[in-house]
């Protein structure tokens, strides 16, 4: 769908609403200029929308009086997008702290279909199963997720109340980068307003209220907000601080190890002394892995599925681990195989 297609249907959906809408308002609300909304408003006209124009000082545009919208229509792989996205949504934890909007939301959906491909589409969803569990409630509340993509937009300081990771609340002013999902989580980029802080990452589920501020501010042009987010994920402190040196390449460990979970940087020099024999097919450059976990039990499998010379710099329970796993898999080449 095209931008100006979506934004004629975003104009549509704000006349639904009732009312009276000036042109300013509906320039600012579909970020265009007010010649543009004109023309969307022709748009509409032309599909057979009656949109009532209202001269004056105070006039603008709305919906004439009793008018619907017609029932959905949808093809089959229209509907089955929106059915699983929303299954899909809800599983993930990303649609909204409550189930029962996206239940609600389908269940519209399904009612407005033909009874052919309602049919269908419910022995889709009746019959498939799912290997990922459903993610714990945790989502951000929709309105706070709203607005903070709305403030991040339009460049607009906020207000929240936040509950940081040891469970202390706090209100903060907030300038809005941009917002990031990732692993079934929503992510707040934002910088504070004196400009003295780094750019921090929020979790929006522990944002309780949101209201934003006049002002506006912008945004580094170098900015990456998923870089950002990824970069701070792997940076947060943990039980646990791993070091290791790694002989192989960035994409090789980054298969195994990504980039929310670990660390990568070069290691000066072309060798490391007081490392053990090396398979000559290893190959490659050292490169140092830094891991913050609160459990060290993970790592040992992974580093045997990298299959590559390392280093445990630290700490001393996981070289324990790795040597326990070894014996393991030494222990069970050695049994003999049952006749």
């Amino acid at each position: 769908m095209t931008t100006s297609t979506s934004r004629v249907l975003a104009l549509l959906e704000i006349l639904q609403g009732g009312g009276l809408r000036t042109v300013p308002d509906l320039a600012a609300r579909l970020d265009v200029d007010e010649r543009t909304v004109r023309r969307y408003v022709g748009h509409l006209l032309d599909l057979g929308v009656p949109v009532d124009s209202v001269r004056g000082r105070y006039g603008g545009y709305r919906l004439a009086p009793g008018y619907r919208m017609p029932p959905l229509m949808l093809t089959d792989e229209e509907a089955l997008a929106v059915l699983l996205g929303l299954l899909a949504g809800r599983r993930a934890g990303l649609v909204t702290s409550s189930a029962a909007a996206s239940e609600s939301a389908a269940a519209k959906v399904r009612r407005v279909l033909p009874v052919a491909l309602r049919g269908r589409l419910e022995a889709l969803l009746e019959t498939a199963g799912f290997t990922g569990r459903s993610r714990p409630a945790g989502a951000p509340a929709a309105d706070v997720l709203l607005e903070l993509a709305g403030a991040a937009r339009h460049r607009r300081p906020v207000a929240l109340t936040y509950t940081d990771r040891t469970g202390h609340r706090g209100e903060r002013t907030l300038l809005p980068y941009g917002l990031v999902e990732h692993s079934g989580r929503w992510y707040l980029t934002a910088a504070a307003p004196d400009g003295d802080e780094e750019v921090r990452v929020f979790r929006v589920d522990r944002v309780t209220a949101v209201t934003t501020r006049p002002g506006t501010f912008a945004v580094p042009r170098d900015f990456d907000p998923v870089a950002t987010v990824l970069d701070r994920l792997a940076r947060t402190p943990w039980t646990h601080d791993v070091s290791l040196r790694v002989r192989a390449g960035v994409q090789d460990i980054r298969d195994h190890f990504p980039a929310d979970i670990a660390t990568l940087s070069p290691v000066a020099g072309e060798g490391t002394p007081d490392t053990p024999h090396e398979p000559e097919r290893a190959g490659g450059d050292w490169v140092r892995v830094r891991i913050r976990a609160e459990r060290l039990d993970w790592i040992p499998p992974l580093l045997a599925a990298l299959d590559r010379p390392f280093v445990i710099e630290g700490p001393e329970a996981l070289r324990d681990l790795v040597r326990a796993l070894a014996r393991r898999l030494d222990e069970s080449c050695a049994r003999p195989p049952r006749v």
